[in-house]
């Protein structure tokens, strides 16, 4: 269908979720950050009022057109390392990656010295605790980049586990305008606390008044509140009369992975942060956040889910031919795909290398840095109705395995359809564990 191709192509860009130019108008697109990224993204939100008005029709009119939603996430990635050349680079396989840097996961003392022989430095070291893991974050020799570096490193040390620390983008976009959710209200979910690896949250917004317990930045620029970070919390905690959480009033945890500079959403970056959920003792960590397979995530992730955290991400929006994303295909993830108001996967959404759980991803109601609230779309905003249940049900003893056998008792039938997982996860209908 020519005459869709161009605004469809910008749109498809959005809702892959790379939206980094940090405003808060319900009319453009959470975004995690501020910085020159929103000059190339210009055009991207001009067209996206027109082409979000029959997202879901539209989506599914060729399958050519679900086809470009894995290039249009990497076009857009591309044009981020464009507009930051002195602080991204590309990868082998044209994935955005921090500029000039290897990591090394738990590198061995001779690995470590045969590496600096070969004119490898060390920038900095990150003990991962309670995780029980320690990264090296090496520099390569002047002159070479960072995927030479990987090369020459897995040469030098075959047995060791390195990567490039790869940038991880939202999983979702804005579709709608703006409105007016009213003052808070509705009881509260006492003692359900959750994680959230995300953008920064605004923490004066009416609908999360007193629900943060704590922001943490592991990303430079520090907690900086912004679009896609905030609606996630409200999901999860916000309280008002149209808002559809899934656990009202439970206290949030964030860590902002994001900050203001173009390295936001790192692998490193997602590795702490992880590393300080563990020390806050978090059980259910929402990750609305999609990129490659990554060593360091994959590992961080493992520690993780080994240390008690039930972590919970989504499919993302690539569509179903594009390849798994991470880190919800990583084992022991609990992976979500959204669904339509009909119950109907999203034709956008991605096919992990597993699903367990859906949850509303369509024309879903939350809240906005500045007090409004905007129609979001995407996997990104399904995850956070599942971690929040989950949350709900952790309260207390309850071990993970009792929580997820509840949580699938709850939810709607997928009617066989297996990209469903074990059902549909409503925001209310649970009750809480004792």
């Amino acid at each position: 269908m020519p005459p869709m191709r161009k605004p469809w192509t910008c749109l498809l860009a959005a809702l892959a979720g790379l939206a980094f130019a940090g405003a808060a108008d319900a009319q453009r697109l959470p975004v995690v950050g501020q910085g020159p990224v929103g000059a190339v993204l210009g055009d991207v939100r001009g067209d996206l009022g027109a082409a979000t008005r029959d997202v879901a029709g539209d989506l599914r009119t060729a399958e050519g057109d679900l086809a470009d939603l894995s290039q249009a996430r990497l076009d857009s990635l591309r044009a981020l390392v464009r507009a930051n050349p002195h602080a991204l680079d590309l990868d082998a396989h044209g994935q955005a990656i921090v500029r000039g840097e290897v990591m090394a996961i738990d590198p061995a003392p001779d690995a470590l010295e045969r590496a600096l022989r070969a004119g490898f430095s060390v920038l900095r070291e990150s003990a991962l605790e309670p995780l029980g893991l320690k990264l090296v974050i090496l520099a390569p020799p002047d002159g070479v980049a960072a995927r030479e570096g990987l090369r020459r490193l897995r040469k030098l040390d075959p047995g060791g586990q390195y990567d490039v620390d790869h940038i991880y983008a939202p999983s979702g976009g804005a579709a709608g305008p703006s409105a007016s959710a009213g003052e808070p209200a509705g009881p509260k979910a006492g003692g359900a606390v959750v994680g959230m690896l995300d953008s920064g949250v605004d923490a004066g917004h009416a609908a999360l008044a007193g629900e943060i317990a704590v922001q943490q930045g592991f990303a430079p620029g520090g907690v900086v509140p912004a679009a896609h970070g905030t609606a996630v919390a409200s999901l999860i905690a916000g309280r008002g009369p149209k808002l559809a959480a899934a656990a009202p009033g439970a206290r949030l945890v964030v860590a902002d992975v994001y900050g203001s500079g173009p390295t936001g959403g790192s692998a490193e970056a997602i590795a702490r942060a992880l590393a300080f959920m563990a020390q806050q003792k978090v059980r259910v960590i929402n990750i609305s956040l999609v990129g490659p397979a990554n060593l360091t995530v994959q590992a961080a992730v493992r520690a993780s889910i080994a240390h008690g955290e039930m972590i919970v991400a989504p499919v993302g929006n690539d569509g179903p031919a594009a390849p798994p994303l991470y880190p919800a295909s990583y084992p022991g993830v609990i992976a979500v795909t959204g669904v339509d108001g009909r119950g109907r996967p999203l034709p956008e959404a991605g096919r992990a290398l597993h699903v367990d759980f859906a949850a509303a991803g369509a024309d879903v109601l939350a809240a906005q840095p500045g007090g409004g609230y905007g129609r979001v779309r995407g996997t990104s905003f399904a995850a956070p109705i599942v971690a929040g249940r989950l949350a709900l049900l952790l309260k207390g003893e309850t071990a993970p395995s009792r929580a997820l056998a509840e949580l699938a008792g709850g939810a709607r039938s997928a009617h066989g359809d297996r990209w469903l997982g074990r059902g549909v996860v409503s925001a209310g209908g649970l009750r809480a564990a004792d």
